[in-house]
């Protein structure tokens, strides 16, 4: 009985020391990835990515983006973040998606399906919402769609802890500088 309680914490100490000896590098390189990715994204958004977050919220039938800022309120980053937004949104509604591949580089998931779109086949739209912009992605394609849900998901990992999937059914809630929701 000794003896099997022995090979156990053994095994488990293998095991803890196997994951701390090849966790770090694993770690280093998605921070490495993400410095890069922010290094790059500061040369295409003209925001402060510290200053705000990107909201990745997948939908049945695409998705919406929104960039808001952190800081309650900030018009500075949000006049930015609007302006680049607007922007972005008339490039990609014309088949123009050079910014995400600056950021991300040509292989970016979802990309390739999104640049390859028909005229018709996917809607985008920017609007104006509380603390920043957001762009509405919709297709009846679930090609795209499930291109869209690529991109988004990519999007999170590149950004790191400046990005965050949002939650199905809509915007994000916001806490009003009196501190109650809005919406």
């Amino acid at each position: 009985m000794k003896r099997s309680s022995i090979v156990v914490t053994a095994a488990s100490a293998a095991v803890l020391f196997g994951a701390a000896v090849l966790a770090p590098p694993a770690i280093a390189e998605a921070t490495a990835r993400q410095r890069d990715v922010a290094r790059h994204g500061a040369q295409v958004m003209p925001f402060s990515l510290a200053a705000t977050t990107h909201v990745f919220t997948k939908t049945a039938d695409g998705g919406i983006q929104q960039v808001l800022t952190k800081k309650r309120p900030d018009p500075k980053q949000v006049a930015l973040i609007r302006a680049h937004l607007a922007a972005i949104a008339r490039d990609f509604a014309a088949g123009h998606f050079d910014a995400p591949e600056q950021i991300h580089g040509k292989d970016m998931p979802g990309l390739r399906a999104l640049r390859a779109a028909r005229r018709g086949e996917l809607d985008i739209h920017y609007q104006d919402v509380p603390d920043g912009g957001e762009i509405a992605y919709r297709s009846r394609d679930p090609r795209l769609v499930t291109a869209i849900h690529e991109w988004f998901d990519a999007q999170v990992s590149d950004h790191g802890h400046d990005a965050m999937a949002g939650h199905e059914g809509g915007m994000m809630q916001h806490h009003g500088s009196d501190g109650s929701m809005q919406k």
